[in-house]
């Protein structure tokens, strides 16, 4: 298994009038995936991006697309966001009558499938779809908007799906949204997350600031040692 915690930044709290520029400042600042909120307006209360835009970022950047649909139903765009460049694709489970389909079509279109858990949703809705899952995305606060606050009952959650990350023996990757900053992600990492999104955290500050940003929410020495304190 992978030991190194993931950083995925979030480019809904990037500069919308220059996306590609904000895309290529956080690869070299040193992000490990870009984290794309897509929002339809209607599953959560507010309306981002598309597929298209997917496809204009994709050149600026070969680190992985991580996908995370928040719409309803989901099925209708998968093809689309995964023939844009999507590389990681993360549904909710009542997106659709049919998560375990909705996954299976994922994998077919040649993406990891992902689940992501609202902070209502309990941790054993994973137990039935857990083998077909490359990740699973715990949201610490409620989806729809950035820059709220963690909500610190969700690392309970964190603590038993890593149990049950760990039993499976494969390197599913758990991620956590929502609230994530220097202070919540050694919380975080602590009760067992492997790769954390994070918008305002990384985009405060001008583009120098970016890489310290990035720096900062995974402390020199945290990444290596963070599943065995988990454990």
């Amino acid at each position: 298994m992978s030991h190194t915690v993931k950083i995925s930044p979030s480019i809904l709290s990037a500069d919308f009038a220059d996306l590609g520029a904000e895309v290529r400042a956080i690869d070299a600042a040193g992000a490990d995936m870009i984290h794309i909120d897509v929002m339809d307006g209607h599953y959560v209360p507010n309306l981002t991006i598309g597929p298209m835009v997917v496809k204009a970022l994709k050149p600026h950047s070969a680190k992985p697309f991580d996908v995370h649909l928040m719409v309803a139903p989901a099925d209708p765009l998968l093809e689309g966001f995964a023939q844009a460049g999507a590389d990681i694709i993360t549904i909710h489970p009542d997106a659709g009558p049919h998560p375990h389909r909705s996954l299976q079509a994922i994998r077919a279109l040649g993406c990891a499938p992902g689940i992501a858990l609202n902070p209502g949703t309990p941790a054993s809705v994973i137990e039935p779809l857990i083998d077909d899952l490359d990740m699973i995305l715990v949201m610490s606060v409620n989806p729809g908007f950035g820059g709220q606050k963690f909500i610190s009952s969700q690392l309970r959650k964190i603590e038993a799906l890593r149990k049950m990350i760990d039993q499976t023996g494969r390197d599913i990757e758990l991620e956590i949204d929502g609230g994530v900053n220097p202070q919540t992600a050694k919380l975080c990492i602590s009760a067992g997350a492997s790769a954390l999104v994070a918008g305002s955290a990384v985009f405060k500050g001008k583009e120098g600031s970016y890489a310290a940003n990035i720096a900062a929410l995974r402390p020199q020495g945290m990444g290596s040692q963070s599943r065995s304190a988990a454990e």
